[in-house]
């Protein structure tokens, strides 16, 4: 008997951290709601057919080399592409996008 109640929790309790690495899986492929506060684009990494290209090799906020953290983050802002080196970037550049734009803007003319 006291092996069966042994082997019952030891059961409940595998079920108990499965059940719970399967919710931290689905949430940890969720962006948490703090982080969509003041979006203005979408945080899709694709971008619009009809967006402007940004020919930048440099990401505007922070002046690292794109592609130095990986792929960079793409998104449209008001029909123009912007490549930034990561994701944490885009919080700065939707405090004053159109200063960033100007950037690539700027080196497109080039």
């Amino acid at each position: 008997m006291k092996k069966t109640i042994q082997y019952t929790l030891l059961a409940v309790c595998a079920l108990g951290v499965a059940a719970l690495s399967t919710k931290l899986t689905a949430a940890d492929n969720a962006m948490p709601s703090c982080c969509m506060v003041g979006m203005t684009t979408t945080m899709s990494n694709e971008v619009s057919t009809n967006a402007t290209p940004d020919l930048l090799t440099t990401c505007p906020v922070s002046g690292e080399k794109l592609g130095e953290m990986g792929k960079p983050f793409t998104f449209a802002y008001k029909d123009q592409e912007v490549k930034l080196c990561c994701k944490g970037c885009k919080k700065d550049f939707d405090k004053n996008p159109d200063k960033y734009v100007a950037k690539i803007r700027a080196a497109d003319k080039k």
